[in-house]
């Protein structure tokens, strides 16, 4: 089993195929780093098609069968898994700590999160229920049942390598397919403990499996005869891409894109509540998460002393290493090279003619051997610059002024994305007008990050979600289950009517 520690040797990660832990035989392998020493701490197979083909054969193998063990004993094991997550939870959040950079809080408040989607899970029994009419015409009842599609497969992304992949394994399982998982080749060991502990709950071989790789991987997965349905979760382009490959070899897809979240203040706002949560959305994750708040929209004269507060408050950011102390407020990126993307942002900012009121570039975290950059606001952005149209996964909060509410709702109008967005205000009618009108799917009224739990769908529009059903939720159910309908007509036979006792009118029930 993966460790935490950091003196732990430079590992070769293997695949999960038919229940067993397998060295993979390919020649190309991934390095996995801790994001915030700059340290190689890994090796990850990129697996090719022939090695694809082997897990998805195995998972289809177990398939028939976990197919036909009752609902209630497949919800049982993931009671088991649900114990075991949470006797290892900090095992589970120092992993993503690790190979991720979050902060511990962070990690844990995740693996939470996560754990949540798998309780949802244990109450599939009630969920995925059909329904019945009888004498829907005279003497023909009517019945739907929900089945199990077979194959699934979740591809995943870095930012969340223990939460994302719980929203959807626990809910296909239970429903009674299979599952591939092929986490992000940056973090893979989340991955792996995750198998440990299906594995220690006992999950029948077959029933879990993990495939390790990058473009060609996920290719083979979206073509495999095999493959019935595929959940995934990452850029808008790859998101596009993942829906139209996938839909056009013949699978069900939900495929969850970016984000371009905005965060109103209305001049009633509560200033102080509002920059709190602001700050909390922008930077939390060091905001590499599609629910980011990454738009501040202030209106009218509150928008100086926002930016006021919002400066000062990230100032007092601890940036620093995540992976031996809980003492910081944010971590580092991912890669040196994202890390160098979304700081070269600053310097677009500055060339469109925005005021970088806080480079993240200068906090001391950002010279040392990690991928850290500190918390930036960056004023003044206008509808038609980058920084107000793409989707920059990272610490830089983009400060874009109007002049009343209204025209707050419309900047979304020709936002690509549509994920997130919330208002702050005291206002019912602002609020009301907000709901009904913004362009998004997820609303938030005095909350910064507008993230469904486990029991409702993650809802994005527009390029921040490819499909028709969505992630989590009774939506999920209805993904990874398909609808049978049956019309019922019984006729009496001559043996009823005639031999058997029960069915002479002196004998028959009530008769």
């Amino acid at each position: 089993m993966p460790t935490t520690t950091l003196t732990q040797p430079v590992q070769k990660l293997p695949i999960l195929c038919g229940g067993q832990w397998i060295e993979s035989t390919t020649q190309r392998w991934g390095d996995v780093f801790n994001p915030s020493r700059g340290q190689k701490i890994a090796q990850v197979p990129l697996c090719d098609a022939q090695e694809v083909d082997r897990v998805v054969r195995a998972a289809a193998a177990a398939a028939d069968g976990w197919a036909d063990v009752p609902v209630v004993e497949r919800a049982r094991v993931m009671f088991k898994f649900r114990q075991i997550c949470q006797e290892r939870a900090e095992d589970l959040a120092k992993c993503a700590t690790r190979e991720n950079g979050k902060t511990l809080g962070e990690a844990r408040a995740s693996v939470h999160r996560g754990i949540e989607v798998v309780e949802f899970a244990c109450g599939l029994p009630s969920l995925i229920m059909g329904c019945t009419l009888s004498n829907i015409v005279r003497n023909v009842d009517s019945e739907t049942t929900r089945h199990p599609l077979g194959v699934c497969v979740g591809i995943t992304p870095f930012n969340f390598p223990v939460m994302v992949p719980m929203w959807m394994f626990p809910i296909a399982i239970v429903c009674g397919n299979t599952f591939v998982l092929k986490p992000s080749e940056r973090v893979p060991l989340s991955a792996h403990l995750l198998g440990e502990l299906l594995i220690e709950a006992g999950l029948p071989a077959g029933v879990f499996s993990i495939v390790h790789g990058d473009k060609p991987c996920v290719d083979a997965l979206l073509a495999h005869p095999q493959v019935a349905a595929i959940s995934f979760v990452g850029s808008s382009a790859v998101a596009q891409y993942v829906y139209e490959t996938g839909a056009r070899h013949g699978k069900r897809v939900q495929a969850a894109g970016g984000a371009k979240n905005h965060l109103i203040v209305a001049p009633d706002a509560d200033l102080d509540q509002a920059a709190a949560a602001i700050g909390a959305s922008a930077f939390g994750c060091a905001g590499e998460r599609c629910m980011a708040g990454s738009v501040a929209v202030p209106v009218g004269a509150i928008a100086d002393p926002l930016v006021d507060r919002l400066v000062k408050a990230a100032r007092k950011m601890r940036t620093g290493p995540t992976d031996t102390s809980d003492a910081v407020d944010m971590g580092p990126l991912i890669t040196r090279q994202h890390q160098q993307r979304v700081a070269g942002y600053l310097d677009i900012a500055h060339r469109e003619g925005a005021t970088v009121a806080l480079d993240g570039r200068e906090a001391e975290a950002a010279r040392s051997d990690g991928f850290f950059l500190g918390p930036s606001v960056v004023d003044r952005v206008a509808k038609p610059m980058r920084l107000a149209t793409e989707e920059i996964f990272g610490p830089i909060l983009s400060v874009l002024r109007v002049n009343d509410v209204n025209e707050a709702i419309a900047v979304a109008r020709d936002c690509p994305h549509g994920n997130g967005a919330s208002i702050f205000t005291n206002s019912g009618w602002a609020a009301r007008q907000f709901k009904m009108n913004f362009n998004a799917g997820m609303i938030g009224i005095n909350i910064g990050v507008p993230a469904p739990m486990a029991w409702f769908s993650f809802t994005g529009w527009n390029k921040s979600f490819f499909g028709d059903l969505h992630i989590q939720g009774m939506e999920s159910v209805y993904f990874y289950t398909q609808q049978k309908t049956i019309m019922t007509r019984w006729f009496e036979s001559s043996l009823e009517s005639h031999h058997d006792p029960i069915w002479r009118s002196s004998d028959a029930p009530g008769g």
